[in-house]
């Protein structure tokens, strides 16, 4: 985290539900939400928020996502220490996508990178464009 990040206020509770009635969830109950360094515009991942996810993160200031493999609230960093913190969210035009400006403490891909978007689509393949900060098997308490 970086001392410079603005202080999230959040929207009482009926300012919040009036805000979530709006956005577009999909048949499964699911949004698309970007999470973006809110300093430098660095796009960091994309994951997926149900609406009690996207509630809780209104309501904490703390990242919250659905985990569809896991079926369930994933709180970012709850395992790896790797919080999010939210500055701002913005729903886009047709209200079924959420960006999340946050301020990422360490790294904010499983694969100890700072940014899950490493892997730039050339004229000779897929090429790495960033090694890991940290090993996984660290990043996550198994080494």
């Amino acid at each position: 985290m970086t001392d410079t990040a603005p202080a999230y206020t959040a929207p009482d509770a009926t300012t919040r539900a009036a805000m979530l009635d709006t956005a577009r969830f999909d048949a499964a109950g699911l949004i698309a939400a970007i999470a973006q360094q809110h300093d430098t515009g660095e796009v960091l991942m994309l994951a997926w928020m149900n609406r009690e996810a996207l509630d809780e993160t209104l309501r904490t200031g703390r990242v919250c996502y659905y985990s569809r493999s896991r079926g369930g609230l994933w709180r970012k960093g709850e395992t790896s220490g790797q919080v999010q913190r939210l500055v701002d969210a913005r729903l886009d035009c047709d209200r079924d996508a959420v960006l999340l400006l946050v301020d990422q403490t360490g790294v904010a891909c499983h694969t100890g990178r700072r940014s899950c978007f490493f892997n730039a689509m050339r004229p000779t393949g897929l090429v790495e464009t960033s090694a890991p900060l940290i090993a996984a098997d660290t990043l996550y308490g198994r080494g």
